[in-house]
């Protein structure tokens, strides 16, 4: 939009923590702008590092629940035993180590929103309970009987393909398009095209002056790197690389061995397709050992299906 002859100013590269001037970007921005003024739940799909909590806390703060918590629980790291109660709150004496009356996560999040991470992973006993709570806000503790109505906003998010776990019969498909009123996907970093070179910039910038460093930017070999470089762990893993590639780096510049990358005149493949068939090689591997050789495991990990995995398995020579 134009006014008086004049262009408008160019769109901002940062968004509540978030950032990138990329179409791809900007159009999530407009999207988490448009959704936040509604109550509506919200589904976040992206893989692992893409900044899913990130998207939720803008929601929360573009929208009228901004002064009230911002809650997030990662529903993966507490064990299926405790996530009820973390969840719901418990009453005294509902088990034996309940040795008082506890609000859960849902009851602290009230007026506000509630960030379920990783929601993927929810057991289908918790599933039921958190059905009833999306549809009717209301909750019951552990070990209580009496209704307790919520105000609150939901917002999930999972990197596991949700269509694949409900034909498993491993997720409610009533408790998924009851939290997919409006589903937005967070684009990998590896298509954001210029955005990379400005997150890294970015994080230098910040890091340089958090740690006091005298790193002055990036070598021209080290752009090149970082530019073709697919990024399997997103925005996590960039952050991760510059931080300690500026703690460890002997010169001003950093350079693609403080990275721990490539340079194009190292790598053997000499292409982005030779890059990328070497990370995937690497990555698979280590999903494939973190969850010692299961197959149906690691699929899910990775975001895709079994047969999928099996071919880049054979593609790529990989021993189980």
């Amino acid at each position: 939009m134009k006014t008086d002859g004049l262009p408008s100013s160019p769109p901002s590269p940062s968004f509540h923590g978030m950032m990138g001037s990329s179409p791809i970007v900007q159009d999530l921005f407009t999207s988490i702008r448009k959704v936040a003024r509604t109550d509506v739940s919200v589904f976040l799909i992206g893989e692992n590092g893409t900044g899913k909590e990130l998207a939720a806390r803008a929601i929360h703060q573009e929208s009228g629940r901004r002064n009230n918590p911002f809650v997030a629980i990662n529903c993966a790291a507490i064990p299926e035993a405790l996530l009820e109660s973390e969840l719901f709150g418990h009453e005294k004496g509902a088990f034996t180590s309940a040795n008082e009356k506890r609000e859960g996560k849902i009851s602290t999040a009230a007026g506000g929103t509630l960030f379920l991470d990783e929601v993927g992973e929810v057991s289908l006993n918790v599933q039921v309970k958190l059905l009833r709570f999306v549809q009717e806000h209301v909750i019951e503790r552990v070990g209580g009987q009496v209704p307790v109505k919520v105000d609150i906003r939901v917002i999930a998010a999972t990197n596991r393909n949700l269509i694949e776990a409900i034909s498993m019969g491993q997720f409610r498909e009533d408790l998924y398009y009851r939290l997919c009123v409006v589903t937005l996907t967070l684009p990998p970093l590896r298509e954001r095209g210029r955005d990379i070179a400005l997150l890294a910039q970015a994080f230098l910038n910040r890091f340089n002056k958090e740690m006091g460093s005298p790193i002055t930017g990036f070598s021209r070999e080290a752009l090149d790197a970082i530019l073709t470089y697919p990024w399997p762990g997103n925005i996590r893993e960039m952050d991760n690389r510059i931080k300690r590639a500026i703690i460890m780096a002997e010169g001003t510049e950093l350079t693609p061995n403080d990275l721990g990358l490539k340079s194009a005149s190292e790598d053997k493949g000499n292409d982005l397709q030779g890059a990328r068939d070497a990370t995937d090689r690497q990555m698979i591997q280590r999903v494939l050992d973190r969850n010692d050789g299961n197959i149906s495991k690691s699929a899910r990990e990775l975001h895709i299906s079994r047969p999928t995995l099996y071919n880049l398995i054979e593609k790529h020579k990989i021993k189980l």
